[in-house]
């Protein structure tokens, strides 16, 4: 019988803002005592997770001074090395300094937007300097309550050029490092810029080094729109432009939860750890999600161990749905191949092929006659994940 202990090789991580969470919202202080980021890394290594992920301001306070700030790498550093933890991601907060209140890239003010360029070269810097193979941007400060207040058309000139000023250093200064563009539809915005995976990913081939970036899709960024994760990671994958990923839980509709992984909506997150598993992503599965705000110090860790269970056992569950007589007789039954159209289909336009289809004769209520189980198949999908198969 399965164990679901997680492995280094599961390449799970936790940003340091997650297990960290004091339990701080909008309506209330903290409830835990904060946890410093060494411990929480020393913890997470007890506990199996590959790596960690940080935003600058996590590890480095806000106007630290250069000698402060080696001094905390250095630490840092001794116990990554301790606890055969990664830094797996890094990024630069944008968001909380008061200075980017009405946005950082975009921003009206170039004294703004100049500082925040600053901050995300000595963000990446550090980043490199930790190991850290992928960059995230989120832009949670980029967008409007007030649509009068921006031109949005400038607004998207302001992003891409602050991306493509970040590639371009990267690449002057010899960095193998690659981006993730990180979508949400609100908050803390009134309206976020690119609100979406698919809107983020039209964006990239807009970008100097499409190459260079990619998506980190986030599980309630999405869902709190109303819109599926799973086909978002889809698409991601399907471009090649899943570099990095955010499982979380959340509520269609809500603000942002960030629930533990595998709280809400069992059936969308076996389909996502089928669909990764299936298409064998080999990136970072980070946890950005928080401990409940009922937690204690112990139930925080317990939060963290259930995120990485979660997804073990939603694995086991994809390898029985493939492994399953019955359901895979389902999908050959559905997974009509024609040994005629298929190489059209599948290959490119040519001439030949246009003609071939224009006078192929097609018997249409033969093919609408066709039997599509898909009552059954859903009903031993629930029978699988409820455990009575």
């Amino acid at each position: 019988m399965a164990t679901y202990t997680p492995q280094k090789s599961d390449k799970f991580t936790f940003g340091l803002w997650t297990v960290g969470n004091p339990g701080v919202d909008p309506f209330g202080g903290a409830v835990r005592t904060p946890v410093t980021p060494v411990e929480r890394v020393r913890k997470l290594g007890e506990l199996g997770a590959y790596g960690v992920n940080l935003h600058d301001n996590d590890l480095i306070p806000f106007g630290a001074s250069a000698t402060e700030q080696d001094a905390i790498v250095k630490e840092f550093q001794s116990v990554l090395a301790e606890s055969g933890v990664v830094c797996a991601m890094a990024t630069t907060n944008l968001f909380s300094h008061p200075v980017f209140k009405d946005g950082a890239f975009t921003s009206n003010d170039p004294k703004v937007r100049a500082f925040a360029r600053q901050k995300v070269m000595r963000s990446i810097d550090l980043g490199v300097e930790l190991g850290a193979p992928i960059y995230v941007f989120w832009g949670g400060r980029e967008g409007v309550e007030i649509e009068a207040s921006k031109d949005p058309v400038t607004a998207a000139k302001r992003f891409r050029d602050a991306l493509d000023f970040f590639t371009e250093y990267v690449l002057d200064q010899g960095y193998d490092l690659k981006f993730a563009l990180e979508a949400k539809p609100n908050e803390p915005r009134g309206d976020i810029y690119l609100p979406t995976t698919g809107a983020m990913l039209g964006f990239i081939s807009t970008l100097a080094h499409p190459e260079m970036v990619g998506v980190n899709p986030e599980f309630a960024h999405e869902t709190m729109a109303g819109l599926s994760f799973y086909h978002a990671v889809a698409q991601a994958l399907e471009a090649g432009k899943l570099f990095h990923i955010d499982l979380n839980g959340q509520k269609p509709g809500r603000y942002d939860q960030d629930y533990r992984f595998g709280q809400e909506d069992y059936k969308q997150n076996f389909f996502l750890v089928k669909l990764l598993e299936d298409y064998g992503y080999d990136g970072p599965k980070h946890f950005d999600a928080h401990p409940l705000r009922t937690s204690d110090p112990d139930d925080v860790w317990e939060f963290a161990k259930g995120c990485m269970r979660t997804y073990l056992i939603f694995k086991d569950k994809a390898a029985q749905f493939n492994a399953d007589p019955e359901i895979q007789a389902i999908w050959r039954q559905i997974s009509v191949r024609d040994a005629v159209l298929d190489p059209i289909l599948d290959g490119k336009y040519s001439p030949q092929n246009a003609q071939t289809l224009k006078s192929h004769a097609f018997d249409a209520d033969a093919l609408a006659a066709q039997k599509l189980p898909y009552e059954k198949l859903d009903q031993l999908v629930f029978d699988l994940l409820l455990g009575v198969r």
